[in-house]
């Protein structure tokens, strides 16, 4: 009889063992890459074009998780936290090169000494957006103009509308932009305006929503908007051709339309489990059909 018990005692004591063996295998694994205390948590900060496209497929990621264990049973049972915050590309990339953000959300693309201040940076290229030049759907202005009309425009040169056509009325042109620090503002300048500066009287939007915003509301308003947030808006703000080419997918993709961007997400150092994990996400198909959705061009 004390046999048979002490046999029972040593098959509970090995099924013990091979389960604490399989959980510890699962804890050296992504102790091994360098995650020695998990990180559940993730940030990502920068370009307010990009923001709503992140939030839109992390709080999905999160619904149908909820843990981190769901996304692989190696990983601890954590709440998956992902926070966006937008703030430009430009905050962005600081943000990264600071090492105050884990992923930093950029719409253009970074310098040759931005990536050299970031230690073992990388960028994720998530898609491609335009910047068309729109106006309000009640402005009679052409829907076509020239690099020139609209470099004239910006700059202050035209100041009323019937300057451009004497068919229009002798109203003030509003010129809108975003933040002269932002990614679309660069984007702009330097495929647009070369050296010729936005005049200071352009009201600078805080957002990309916020500029798309100010034309909706004044039929004599025009600006930069994305095409993403265009296409979200359609019948409410008109995208103009410029030089007789128009903001269309094909004329984007071809690189007929000239005033395009990259829709990046970067990183500096090592990438920890969890973030390459949602990395995955983020380049994954599923994620590249909301990515098309929301008005942009998902990267192949």
């Amino acid at each position: 009889m004390k046999r048979k018990n002490l046999i029972v005692v040593l098959v509970v004591l090995v099924m013990v063992l091979v389960v604490s063996t399989v959980k510890m295998a699962g804890f050296f694994d992504w102790f091994s890459k360098g995650d020695n205390e998990f990180k559940s948590e993730i940030n990502f900060k920068g370009s307010s074009t990009l923001a709503p496209v992140i939030s839109k497929i992390s709080s999905s990621f999160m619904e149908e998780n909820q843990t981190w264990d769901k996304v692989d049973k190696q990983f601890p049972k954590k709440e998956i936290q992902i926070f966006v915050a937008a703030g430009g590309s430009g905050a962005g990339i600081k943000a990264v090169t600071d090492g105050t953000t884990n992923f930093g959300m950029v719409s253009r693309n970074t310098s040759s000494s931005e990536q050299n201040n970031i230690d073992g940076y990388k960028e994720f290229k998530l898609g491609v957006d335009a910047l068309t030049v729109a106006i309000n759907p009640k402005n009679r202005v052409k829907h076509n103009l020239t690099t020139e009309e609209i470099r004239k425009i910006f700059a202050g040169q035209y100041k009323y509308w019937n300057q451009i056509n004497d068919n229009l009325p002798h109203k003030e042109i509003i010129v809108v932009t975003r933040d002269l620090g932002g990614g679309a503002h660069k984007v702009f300048q330097k495929k647009v305006m070369g050296d010729l500066q936005v005049k200071s009287s352009a009201i600078q939007a805080p957002s990309m929503g916020a500029l798309v915003n100010k034309i909706m509301e004044n039929e004599y308003a025009i600006g930069y908007a994305s095409v993403g947030v265009v296409n979200r808006n359609e019948g409410k703000i008109i995208p103009l051709s410029i030089d007789g080419v128009a903001p269309t997918k094909e004329n984007i993709i071809s690189g007929d339309y000239k005033i395009s961007r990259p829709l990046l997400v970067i990183k500096g150092g090592e990438i920890p489990s969890a973030e390459q994990a949602f990395l995955e996400v983020l380049l994954s198909s599923e994620s590249a059909n909301i990515i098309e959705k929301m008005g942009f061009i998902p990267a192949k």
